[in-house]
């Protein structure tokens, strides 16, 4: 899992009509959420760019270079590369991309008003989308989701969910309204295999671009209670030991940060 901060390398702005003759980094993504790369990173010359332009967004500096976000309807003709791709070719470029994807995922969803159907307009202030009839704002869209691995002596929680029925993970699930963030890992474990659990603790958070989350990791001991599964979204759940645990296959998620850290925990 990354480590490194977003801002290392990264300073945020925003404007609607920064244009630059510079070098400059061109975070392009297609319908699919997909980039283009070029020679295992993104084209930082607007020359270099031959795709149809939906839209372009300056979104601040990376590498000390004007950044951008396009949006493109062109697919099949250019190199385009999944995100999780992108994480196993360029991981500081992944950590870019998250954001670049995410802004390019709002300014798409909120060219108009949910509340009247005005067309939107970019606030000169504040990067945020507002409808200049009734004053309705609209900022990047972020879901809040928790992960809690769940130990009980020397075993760890793991469940299998009925979208992966041949992998089993950790207890994971969105923040509903209302609720706070330790509100909803309690919830969500009684809910998905009908355990009350004690002595939570926060670990880390994490930047999910699939689509849209902000995934809080935590860990846990088991309190009381009998697993008891609803079959439908849960189908599995049981206790494993250190031995039992595979690892995962890659480390892009903080699932794999909780494992490991299970795993190394004497």
């Amino acid at each position: 899992m990354i480590t490194d901060s977003l801002y290392e390398k990264y300073k945020i702005d925003f404007k609607e009509d920064y244009t630059t003759n510079e070098y400059s980094y061109y975070f392009i993504f297609n319908e699919n959420r997909e980039l283009y790369l070029k020679n295992n990173t993104v084209p930082n010359f607007k020359e270099d760019i031959d795709v149809n332009i939906n839209f372009q967004l300056y979104i601040g500096e990376y590498m000390d270079k004007p950044c951008f976000v396009v949006n493109t309807n062109d697919i099949s003709e250019f190199s385009f590369y999944s995100l999780v791709d992108v994480y196993n070719l360029n991981k500081d470029l992944y950590l870019m991309a998250c954001r670049a994807v995410l802004v390019n995922d709002w300014f798409k969803s909120y060219k108009y008003c949910g509340a009247c159907g005005t067309k939107n307009i970019v606030d000169s202030k504040d990067m945020m989308l507002k409808c200049p009839n009734c004053g309705q704002v609209h900022y990047t869209r972020i879901a809040p989701a928790i992960i809690v691995a769940i130990r009980k002596g020397e075993e760890l929680l793991m469940a299998k969910h009925s979208r992966h029925k041949d992998k089993y993970s950790l207890i994971a699930g969105f923040v509903e309204a209302g609720e706070s963030i330790e509100e909803a890992v309690h919830r969500e474990v009684f809910e998905e295999v009908g355990l009350y659990i004690k002595n939570l603790e926060y670990v880390k958070s994490q930047s999910w671009p699939f689509p849209n989350s902000l995934m809080l990791a935590f860990t846990a001991e088991y309190d009381y209670g009998v697993i008891n599964v609803d079959g439908e979204e849960i189908v599995d759940a049981k206790w494993f030991k250190k031995e039992e645990i595979s690892k995962p296959e890659t480390d892009i998620s903080v699932f794999s940060y909780l494992i490991d850290k299970f795993l190394e925990k004497k």
